[in-house]
């Protein structure tokens, strides 16, 4: 349904700090900026984009929104997790674990990136 997702940073270098270290714990290579500064990650058929807005306006975090990124395991979340608050991230809501809900048992992890964005790492536990 998705082509990409694409979110406004107030600073790109950084921006880039955490972004490499996250996704990196998941084995994203490191992004370089484009000629318009942009930063594109691309990995598990998945492509995020950072970018300064292009209104010139500052970048702000949506109220309510969430960016989960699909795991491979609970360790690859708790990497991604440390790795995050290692490079400037805040972590946020419980710490990371297993949650059960109705649909089966999650592993989820969650973060706000350097601008305020949400973000989750999730996996689906195999059912028992």
């Amino acid at each position: 349904m998705f082509s990409h997702i694409m979110l406004g940073s107030n600073d790109i270098a950084r921006s880039k700090r955490f972004y490499d270290a996250t996704l990196g714990a998941m084995g994203c290579a490191p992004a370089e900026p484009n000629a318009k500064g942009r930063l594109a990650y691309t990995h598990r058929g998945g492509r995020l984009v950072i970018t300064k807005p292009l209104n010139g306006e500052p970048a702000t975090a949506g109220n309510g929104s969430t960016i989960g990124f699909a795991m491979a395991s609970p360790e690859e979340a708790d990497a991604w997790h440390k790795a995050g608050v290692a490079n400037g991230g805040e972590a946020i809501e419980d710490p990371p674990g297993v949650r059960h809900t109705p649909n089966g048992d999650l592993y989820l992890a969650y973060l706000r990136d350097p601008d305020g964005n949400k973000l989750c790492a999730l996996y689906v536990m195999p059912a028992k």
